[in-house]
């Protein structure tokens, strides 16, 4: 829509610090998924696609297809599955051509990363407190930055809480993330108790009636006490501190670690409840296709990617965008 003329005749300079409307966002969010994917797309995924430039698919087309999945670390029961899946579209459809197979293909992969209705953090209720847990070097800590940076950008006002309290390395990281995005943070001293780190600050963000909590939670403990457990009773502190606050826990997996992320999931996930992936470092990788594991063995969808080293690479996981950007 053109903007109304100015008293003067002249069109008004454009407000050069506005904020971005959403289709800013949604070409910025894209753009990322297709260079974190990049690695990728030129590894086992570029063999995929062109298997489907063949003249005819055949069952050898099938069998290296499933072999390249493999190779760009989907895992071998999702490669099977999803192959299967996409051989009966092909016949039952009776799809003849390379690519209409592929496109079956594409649609098998969307239809193995999940449930795509997941409510967007930034819709999410004022008060709402998020704990992000994960094993140490995971990328946890900086995707509690990343986070951060992402609500702001959308006009949510977040505060930072310095949970780990067992690694004094942590608690300096994270203040220098809060600066750097400029959240206010709550800290203790290293060794207090994370349940009273998490206590101080959803009181503090009730007090400036801020919109979020965002809490970096232990991923190690050198102490006697049970990871789990110690992550179990800080979510019993959030509950209690919270009162009716919504609390939405989100797991930080390392792309770079393949299977192991996905291994590393299932021992949260026997103790811990979690709602949501943030996968991270998945520019770092050319086997991000261990994104289709995580949801076909955890059935957890993944909220977000780690996109780049910069504080600003982070976007939601978009399961359309992310296939499309496998193959192109």
């Amino acid at each position: 829509m053109p903007h109304p003329p100015c008293p003067n005749g002249d069109m008004p300079m454009r407000n050069l610090f506005a904020r971005r409307t959403d289709r800013d966002r949604r070409t910025e969010d894209q753009e990322q998924i297709e260079n974190a994917v990049q690695k990728t797309r030129e590894g086992s995924f570029g063999r995929i696609s062109s298997l489907f430039r063949q003249p005819v698919i055949t069952d050898e087309t099938w069998d290296e297809l499933e072999e390249l999945l493999v190779q760009a670390d989907v895992g071998p029961s999702t490669a099977m599955r999803l192959v299967e899946r996409a051989r009966q579209d092909v016949e039952r459809l009776e799809l003849k051509t390379p690519v209409e197979a592929e496109t079956a293909v594409r649609r098998q992969m969307v239809e193995v990363l999940g449930d795509r209705a997941v409510e967007p953090l930034e819709t999410m209720a004022r008060g709402t407190i998020l704990l992000v847990v994960g094993v140490n070097g995971s990328g946890k800590t900086t995707s509690v930055a990343k986070l951060a940076r992402y609500l702001d950008r959308r006009g949510r006002t977040v505060l930072l809480a310095a949970a780990d309290t067992f690694r004094a390395a942590a608690i300096d990281q994270l203040r220098i993330w809060s600066e750097r995005v400029q959240a206010p943070l709550v800290a203790h001293q290293p060794d207090a108790d994370p349940g009273a780190v998490v206590f101080d600050a959803v009181k503090a963000a009730q007090a400036r009636s801020l919109d979020f909590v965002i809490v970096d939670t232990a991923g190690r403990l050198h102490t006697k006490f049970n990871l789990m457990e110690e992550l179990q009773k800080i979510r019993r502190v959030a509950v209690k501190a919270g009162s009716d606050a919504a609390i939405v826990s989100l797991l930080v997996l390392d792309a770079t670690t393949g299977q192991n992320a996905i291994l590393q999931a299932k021992a949260f996930l026997s103790s811990v409840e979690v709602d949501g992936i943030i996968l991270a470092k998945l520019d770092g990788t050319a086997k991000g296709g261990v994104a289709f594991s995580v949801y076909d063995e955890l059935k957890v969808p993944i909220w977000y990617i780690g996109t780049g080293e910069k504080v600003d690479d982070f976007a939601p996981f978009d399961h359309l965008e992310f296939v499309n950007a496998l193959f192109e």
